[in-house]
């Protein structure tokens, strides 16, 4: 019964997120007096179906998602004048319709980041990097570590880092857990100490063997909330670039979850609370807007790269080239995805 609940939640959760997604195409689109001949929730067959005006709202069968149809956004225009097509309007109004989606999802994600900031009526204050408890017969006792050390600096081969925070360090060791340099402070004196992070089976991720000081709370009024709010969706994107840049690098290619890894992070994740699920939910459509706007071809990121080189040359591409854009963009995609799954598959066995 429990499985067949995360996957309920699972295709609710990713269907709220794209049903979102697509209506912002869809705003943008009768914006700027697209036709659009369907809305849907849902894939599949029909199952109800109302006629407002030139387009029908759809609910369908399979709860998987949804989507806009407008006319000319596959090359085919529906007997639709041609200046009410996606391709016969301006590039600038193509690219906001292409744009929309993933300005909805952002915007979905902003709006509960602050619900839930306002909600708490209070935020964390990031701790220090001190470390507050050493634990017994892991890496950190072994290298030297002691209550008390404030961690100033780490360099290995591949990268170095001056925290902040403590979860700059958590973040830093699964993208570098090869052995490292500590630079510690003790006792107003800085000494170096080296080690290797440990990986733990259980959590999957790598630790050092210690407890930092606890993040302080900071209460704030309901106005507060808004630029707080702010803050952790800008966070959230600013993760995911600096993410995708290390991938492009070849750095935490073991760290790709596809869709299995977001499966049973949904399971977990509704098993706890409300809010939980709500910050989760909010996690994934910032993903799922920064993602669409990459410049892959068959995601709206490629389609608007199209349409800029388009605009720069002055004609069409040629629907040949097009073709091959897209079919090398859905390999790219596939490939990833099989990737990440196989990834996801690993860390299960």
């Amino acid at each position: 019964m429990g499985n067949i609940l995360s996957i309920i939640y699972f295709i609710l959760i990713l269907s709220v997120i794209i049903v979102v997604h697509e209506l912002g195409h869809l705003i943008a689109a009768k914006k700027f007096n697209v036709y659009c001949k369907e809305f849907s929730i849902g894939m599949g067959p029909v199952i109800w179906q109302k006629q407002k005006k030139e387009t029908a709202w759809s609910i369908r069968l399979l709860p998987i998602g949804g989507f806009v149809a407008m006319a000319g956004e596959d090359g085919d225009e529906e007997d639709i004048p041609y200046e009410r097509t996606l391709a016969g309007i301006k590039a600038w109004k193509q690219i906001i319709i292409m744009a929309a989606g993933a300005f909805m999802n952002i915007v979905l994600a902003w709006v509960i980041f602050i619900g839930i900031t306002a909600y708490q009526g209070a935020v964390s204050v990031p701790a220090e990097p001190i470390i507050q408890n050493v634990a017994s017969g892991l890496a950190a006792e072994k290298a030297g570590f002691q209550n008390g050390d404030k961690i100033i600096h780490i360099k290995n081969s591949k990268a170095e880092l001056t925290p902040k925070t403590s979860d700059e360090i958590v973040s830093f060791i699964q993208y570098y857990p090869q052995n490292s340099t500590f630079t510690v402070l003790r006792d107003g004196k800085e000494l170096t100490l080296t080690m290797t992070p440990t990986y733990d089976e259980e959590h999957q991720i790598y630790i050092l063997g210690v407890q930092y000081v606890q993040d302080g709370v900071k209460e704030i009024s309901f106005l507060e909330a808004i630029p707080y709010g702010t803050q952790k969706m800008l966070s959230s994107i600013t993760m995911i670039f600096d993410a995708l840049s290390k991938l492009i690098k070849g750095i935490g290619l073991n760290t790709l979850s596809g869709p299995v890894g977001i499966y049973q992070a949904t399971a977990q994740i509704t098993q706890t609370n409300l809010l939980s699920v709500l910050a989760f939910v909010a996690l994934l459509s910032v993903n799922v807007g920064v993602m669409n706007l990459i410049p892959i071809p068959i995601l709206d990121g490629g389609r608007i790269f199209i349409i800029l080189i388009e605009s720069i040359i002055g004609r069409k591409l040629n629907e040949k080239v097009q073709t091959v854009i897209m079919m090398a963009g859905l390999v790219l995609i596939v490939g990833l995805m099989l990737f990440a799954t196989w990834n996801d598959i690993i860390r299960l066995l």
